[in-house]
C-alpha cells in the first residue's frame, strides 16, 4: 500500500468530548483533513513543541526523544496504519544501529514524538477514505489567500490592519484551524497593546 504524507494544521478544543482536543492532520498532496481525538496532556505536549517552547523540566515525550538520543535510536516516520471503531492506531518507524524497528504506539504519543524527531506522519488511503474531511475548493482558497499575504509581507500586512479587523482575522484563522497564522495574528495583537 502506498503511504500519504500528512501534516498538521492545528489542535483545537473538542466540541464533543469534555478535555479533549482535536488534532487535525491535512494531506500533504490533496484536500482531505483527518481529525483525531487526543487528551489534552498530548496535546499540550504537541503544542509545547510545534511553538518551539521550552518547559522548565523535560515532559515525558521530551524524556522519550533524549533516552533514544542518548542510545542512538532514530525516530525515521510516523505511520497511522489502522482505524477501529473510531480508534486510530500508529507506529514509530526507528533506526537502531542500521536495523528498522516499529514500535506500537498510540497515535497522540506517536505525533508527539515525531515533531520532536521532526519526522514525517503517514497514513494509508483506507484510513483518509473512511475517516478523513474532504474541505471544499472555497474553504482552501480562502486559507490559502490568507497565508499567501503573510508570508508576502507578514510585518506590513499586519501592521496596515486595525486592530478589530485583526481580532476578527484571528477569529477566522482559529475557526479554519490554522494555528499558526493564528499565532502571528495573536502575536501582533499584543504587540499593540503592550
Amino acid at each position: 500500500m502506498e503511504k500519504i504524507k500528512l501534516e498538521i494544521v492545528g489542535l483545537s478544543y473538542s466540541q464533543t468530548q469534555s478535555g479533549a482536543y482535536a488534532l487535525v492532520l491535512s494531506e500533504v498532496e490533496g484536500n482531505r483533513r483527518l481529525p483525531i481525538i487526543i487528551g489534552g496532556f498530548e496535546a499540550q505536549a504537541i503544542a509545547i513543541e510545534l511553538e518551539k517552547m521550552v518547559p522548565t523540566r523535560p515532559l515525558t515525550h521530551d524524556l522519550f526523544k533524549n533516552f533514544a538520543t542518548t542510545f542512538s535510536i532514530e525516530v525515521k516516520e510516523v505511520i497511522i496504519y489502522k482505524l477501529v471503531e473510531g480508534i486510530f492506531y500508529s507506529k514509530l518507524v526507528c533506526e537502531h544501529n542500521g536495523e528498522s524497528i516499529e514500535i506500537d504506539a498510540r497515535t497522540s504519543d506517536a505525533i508527539a514524538i515525531g515533531v520532536r524527531f521532526n519526522c514525517p506522519v503517514y497514513t494509508f488511503e483506507s484510513i483518509l477514505s473512511s475517516a478523513g474531511i474532504l474541505l471544499d475548493q472555497s474553504t482552501l482558497e480562502e486559507e490559502d489567500l490568507i497565508a499567501e499575504a503573510l508570508e508576502e509581507e507578514p510585518a506590513d500586512t499586519l501592521e496596515s490592519i486595525s486592530v478589530e479587523e485583526l481580532e476578527n482575522q484571528l477569529n477566522q484563522a482559529i475557526e479554519n484551524e490554522d494555528y499558526e497564522l493564528a499565532s502571528k495574528i495573536r502575536d501582533e495583537i499584543q504587540r499593540r497593546s503592550a
